[in-house]
């Protein structure tokens, strides 16, 4: 599957079963990359991502996360704001509430990000609107 192919199939803001096909697709292609950089699709993991963001679900935070850092080139085409599809202050709250390494490490990462400006003016509906331009 391809980016034009999971618009076509889930559109932008996936809903239902659409978000479970959505992850395994996510899951599938971090596990490549994580395995061989290269291996995996980033543009398409980039792209499930920004999907998830738009569905919102507090529980997608730790699988963004996963595929972010599953090699440089995922680090760098997923976006750390990808994480925060509930917003900032609520995406620290749940991961602060986890507890586990991961989740701290996603934390510290949105910490550090938000203290360089990269979420000075952020809000969820203006970021899903940029990508809806990105992807039109």
């Amino acid at each position: 599957m391809n980016d034009d192919e999971s618009i076509r199939r889930c559109g932008l803001r996936p809903v239902g079963t659409g978000l479970d096909g959505i992850r395994e697709l996510l899951k599938g292609h971090t596990e490549r990359e994580r395995r061989s950089q290269g291996e995996g699709d980033t543009e398409l993991m980039k792209l499930c991502c920004v999907q998830l963001f738009n569905a919102g679900a507090i529980e997608d935070v730790l699988l963004i996360w996963d595929a972010k850092t599953a090699s440089m080139d995922a680090a760098c085409a997923i976006d750390v704001q990808l994480l925060c599809g509930r917003g900032l202050t609520e995406t620290k709250t749940y991961l602060s509430a986890l507890g586990t390494p991961e989740a701290e490490a996603a934390r510290q990462r949105l910490l550090e990000c938000e203290e360089a400006g990269d979420f000075e003016d952020f809000d969820v509906e203006g970021y899903s609107a940029w990508y809806a331009d990105h992807y039109g």
